[in-house]
């Protein structure tokens, strides 16, 4: 199951898991979008309509999932919003409140409904796509970086107290990646060549890049690591 899967890394991350032969359950707030993912994508993908700021939207999800589909062997926290970019000293009580209904709360209650039932069974993969604003701060990006470093500790929460329970919790932190959530910062080519500048991969990243990755972390290729924040950035945090 994958959050904010009709567009960009989520899109990516649910074709990759596609190809692989997963059912996989997109979510994200358009029916239209999802149904068009799916299309595009092929295979076993199943598109539902959530709002994941919505505790009884994620329940629902969850209860329509684990019906149809018995249970929830890998989840990946991707959705997340932007709302609040610009100034620290400009961002008001709804911005704040948005930015952590969406990038953290969505992934708290989710967890909290999807990792008994891993739990139970002794096995499961969840993956949170923070970022690498979460390592460092983002300038006029205080909600974003905040958001994003609390998912990066929540992971490793969850990581210690599930591993012996057999459940793997891991994060992902990308960096400039093409998609809409980030084109302020690639769509400009002086913005983007001055990012790529002292990037040792000079190219942007892609959303496939990233699936990958998440793609190893939900395998049992990945049945040693949990607690990690693999970073793909094309090497701008060792710049």
């Amino acid at each position: 199951m994958i959050t904010g899967g009709s567009r960009g890394i989520g899109k990516a991350i649910a074709a990759a898991f596609a190809r692989e032969g997963a059912t996989t359950v997109i979510c994200g707030r358009k029916q239209e979008s999802l149904d068009q993912a799916a299309r595009d994508i092929g295979g076993n993908v199943v598109p539902f309509a959530c709002h994941v700021g919505k505790q009884e939207d994620l329940q629902r999800l969850v209860d329509k999932v684990t019906a149809d589909h018995g249970c929830i062997d890998i989840l990946v926290n991707n959705a997340a919003t932007n709302v609040a970019q610009g100034g620290c000293l400009a961002i008001d009580d709804g911005q704040f409140d948005k930015m952590i209904e969406v990038n953290l709360k969505s992934a708290f209650r989710l967890i909290r409904l999807v990792a008994p039932g891993m739990c139970a069974r002794g096995s499961g993969s969840i993956i949170n796509i923070s970022s690498i604003a979460g390592l460092r701060p983002q300038y006029e990006g205080l909600m974003y970086s905040t958001t994003k470093a609390a998912l990066i500790m929540m992971t490793k929460c969850y990581a210690l107290e599930l591993g012996p329970k057999g459940v793997r919790v891991n994060a992902i932190a990308p960096g400039l990646v093409q998609t809409v959530l980030s084109e302020y910062y690639w769509k400009d080519a002086a913005k983007l060549a001055e990012r790529l500048e002292n990037q040792p991969i000079k190219h942007l990243g892609q959303p496939d890049e990233i699936a990958e990755i998440a793609l190893m972390l939900a395998s049992d290729k990945a049945s040693y690591l949990t607690g990690q924040v693999i970073t793909v950035d094309g090497g701008a945090m060792v710049a």
